[in-house]
């Protein structure tokens, strides 16, 4: 039988977040994050000038954190989030015996090519805020916010050539390959995304295959370009490439646990927005499968409607409740932390780098931001 929306619904979500710190402490952030945040923030800042007299300076400034709306440089910059795909850039560089300040330009690349995706997917999915602060459509309007994320690309493509100052032209050249080949794939998994939430119901495969496009894609290849810039070997390569796969798979999964079961005041996002949105999350993938009867019947009734209200809210979070939603994209989570440590464990990385490479497989999937 399904189950009707009632006043504990959102106490019973409280409860689960409560539960899930309970059941493991969250890691930390790894120290790579750290290390190499530095030689980010130069490249971004050497990426994205002033540009002194260009209306587009103040959206591409103010959505990067560093000065608020009006222009006024900020006292605190937003946060910028993890910085996730710069530093796995730089870490794959470094643990390949590379120097890391030479994949900084590439880094930064790949920071703004992941922003320019963020400001288009905030105007698509008409969220109001990330990152704790409103977003860039919200605050210019949503014209303005298409030509900045236009921008952002741009300066993205730019700086990944910036890395012929250090390296061999043919190595600049393959990572303006890579990065390229992996957003035009981001791209099309967004497409597929879209068109998922117009669709009753979605495989797991089909899921499966449709992140590792949108989300994989730039993360695989944040570390097979600064692997790129360490090393030609043809062996290692392919096998940054198997750990950056799983890496991708397991933060999206992670991902879509925590935007309908994590904590607002950690991640900066509704954890509404994804059902009123009617995303096609894993979450919502296992309830289509394996929904039956009345549950089945509300499912499909909620989502093909136009709009869904609070009470529509509360009605998907009892049947995903019903269904163990939850439990089964945690064990998802779990397999795919699994096929990330033995790609890992098939890499010939010394001692600090496999301990990294370890830490960073446990905050992906058990982190809460």
């Amino acid at each position: 039988m399904g189950t009707t929306p009632t006043a504990s619904t959102e106490a019973s979500r409280l409860a689960r977040q409560g539960n899930d710190r309970a059941l493991r402490e969250a890691p930390d952030l790894p120290a790579m994050f750290d290390r190499y945040r530095e030689h980010l923030e130069n490249a971004l800042a050497a990426a994205v000038p002033p540009l002194e007299g260009h209306a587009v300076n103040a959206l591409l400034r103010y959505h990067l954190g560093w000065p608020d709306r009006t222009g006024t440089p900020a006292a605190t910059p937003a946060s910028q989030g993890k910085a996730l795909r710069p530093t796995l850039c730089m870490f794959a560089c470094h643990a390949l015996q590379g120097d890391p300040a030479r994949a900084a330009p590439a880094a930064a690349a790949l920071e703004l090519i992941h922003n320019f995706s963020l400001v288009h997917d905030d105007i698509q999915d008409q969220g109001m805020e990330r990152r704790h602060q409103p977003t860039v459509w919200a605050v210019w309007g949503t014209e303005q916010a298409l030509v900045a994320g236009d921008a952002m690309q741009s300066l993205g493509d730019l700086s990944a050539l910036n890395v012929g100052g250090s390296a061999p032209p043919d190595t600049t050249i393959r990572v303006s390959q890579l990065l390229t080949q992996s957003y035009l794939e981001m791209i099309e998994g967004q497409c597929r995304d879209l068109e998922f939430e117009r669709r009753e119901v979605i495989a797991s495969d089909e899921y499966l295959d449709m992140i590792a496009l949108k989300t994989g894609a730039l993360i695989r290849s944040s570390m097979v370009i600064g692997a790129t810039i360490a090393t030609h070997d043809i062996e290692t390569l392919e096998g940054v490439a198997r750990f950056g796969r799983a890496i991708g798979r397991l933060f999206q999964i992670r991902d879509d646990y925590l935007g309908i079961w994590g904590d607002e005041a950690i991640t900066g996002k509704s954890t509404d927005s994804d059902i009123v949105q009617r995303k096609k999350s894993y979450p919502i993938v296992c309830a289509f499968q394996h929904a039956e009867g009345a549950n089945r019947d509300e499912l499909l009734r909620l989502y093909a409607q136009e709009e869904l209200d609070e009470d529509d809210v509360n009605h998907v979070l009892n049947i995903l409740d019903d269904l163990g939603a939850d439990r089964q994209t945690d064990e998802l989570t779990e397999a795919t932390a699994e096929e990330g440590r033995a790609a890992l464990a098939l890499l010939e990385l010394p001692p600090w780098a496999a301990e990294d490479a370890k830490n960073l497989i446990d905050f992906m999937a058990y982190r809460l931001f």
